[in-house]
């Protein structure tokens, strides 16, 4: 029996027929994309150009509504009918709610909607400001220094990047901005790697159940001996008038800051990696001007194969339009950030990789309106230092062989090793 053929037998997958909201009915990625993992671009072009919402089945969770076009994302992004609370009722059919749904973490402001999103971002806003971003810069340079001498110390000239050099630097750097510089890398890329791409159910479960109580300690820690990092600055940050953060909120946001903050590093530079080396033309441009490309190559790495594929799952409170589509009630909705990014409405010949784009920066995969990341400041600096630095330091920089494999899901796009030499 064919995906297609499932989905149509499928009790809890809504029958393609009885969808007037959506003319084409369920579509199937798989069926779309031969691999859809690996090339998702394939099957979101396809969908743009019969439309830019549409109802489909995918490799998470049951069928969701997915948003591919450029506008329509924007708008999804500022709609206030959908809703980032995974606490709300759910109602739609055939859809299998993340395992974090009920476990301690999801108070933080990816997972709240006004007024409660507006009063979490404001008391972090205090701290987690531009000018801390940027008077990290020297830190960061010496912690992209200190990985490239110990990766090429061995005179062996190839290494596995990501592990040698891509994930380490953004766990030091975001556990050293949190005060937890002595953080267990191996524990925490295991936790890291199966909350947003997990291998199974239970390994999902395993690592939320070990990082939690990691965190809840960690944040009992910081108030009773506070120290000078950002972590101890949001324990006991209280505004004009009074507020601040729970023990919840604290964890939560300790847990979207250090998985969150180290995914998306890894994967940008792994990805633009991969990219210039796809790329010769490209990569000949960055060796012979690594510092004036550096932010260039990052910008169009972020919109043409961005480190986040789709954001987490928001709901439909309300029959609502998007792009022109009517989304029904309790409908779960993805933006496809990696789709609107290759929208050749926004983007001229959007599957060109160019460092020199001059509209890269407009791309969406930092997010839009009230939640655009507040940490791309951050996500920014060390893809532009690292980047920088790597090909500064191995301008022979070559493949060793293929990567290994994709990182699952439609929420992280990366690779889970990239072999190298130089």
């Amino acid at each position: 029996m064919t995906e297609t053929e499932k989905a149509a037998a499928d009790p809890a997958i809504p029958d393609r027929t009885d969808r007037p909201e959506s003319p084409g009915g369920i579509e199937v990625l798989a069926s779309l994309s031969p691999d859809f993992v690996a090339d998702p671009y394939v099957a979101y072009r396809r969908l743009r150009e019969r439309g830019p919402v549409h109802q489909v089945l995918g490799p998470d969770r049951g069928v969701v509504w997915l948003v591919v076009g450029y506008e329509a994302a924007r708008e999804a992004f500022s709609s206030p009918h959908l809703s980032r609370d995974w606490q709300r009722e759910y109602r739609q059919p055939g859809w299998s709610p993340p395992y974090a749904l009920n476990m301690l973490g999801n108070a933080n402001m990816l997972m709240s909607d006004p007024p409660h999103h507006t009063r979490l971002r404001k008391l972090v806003s205090q701290e987690f400001t531009a000018r801390r971003v940027e008077r990290m810069r020297g830190r960061v340079q010496e912690i992209t220094d200190e990985l490239l001498d110990r990766m090429t110390a061995d005179g062996a000239r190839r290494a596995d990047l990501i592990e040698a050099f891509a994930s380490p630097l953004p766990m030091i750097v975001i556990s050293e901005l949190l005060g937890v510089p002595g953080l267990d890398r191996a524990a925490f890329h295991a936790w890291s790697n199966e909350t947003l791409a997990p291998t199974s159910p239970e390994a999902e479960k395993e690592a939320y159940e070990q990082v939690m109580p990691y965190l809840t300690g960690l944040i009992a820690a910081k108030r009773e001996s506070p120290g000078e990092d950002l972590l101890s600055a949001l324990v006991h940050t209280v505004d004009e008038g009074g507020d601040q953060l729970t023990e919840d909120e604290l964890v939560s946001l300790a847990f979207l800051m250090l998985v969150a903050g180290h995914e998306t590093t890894v994967n940008t530079i792994g990805n633009a990696v991969r990219a210039l080396l796809a790329h010769p033309e490209q990569l000949a441009a960055v060796r012979a001007d690594p510092a004036g490309l550096a932010v260039g190559l990052v910008e169009e790495t972020l919109r043409y194969d961005g480190p986040v594929e789709t954001t987490t799952p928001r709901i439909a409170l309300e029959d609502t339009e998007i792009g022109g589509v009517r989304v029904p009630r309790g409908a779960i909705v993805l933006i496809a950030m990696a789709a609107a990014d290759h929208d050749p409405e926004r983007f001229p010949d959007p599957e060109r990789f160019d460092v020199r784009r001059g509209e890269a920066r407009g791309h969406l995969s930092f997010g839009h309106g009230i939640h655009f990341c507040l940490g791309a400041p951050l996500a920014r600096l060390e893809g532009e230092v690292a980047l920088r630095t790597l090909l500064e330091r191995c301008p022979d920089l070559a493949a060793d062989g293929e990567p290994g494999e994709w990182l699952p899901g439609m929420l992280i796009r990366g690779r889970r090793t990239l072999p190298v030499r130089w």
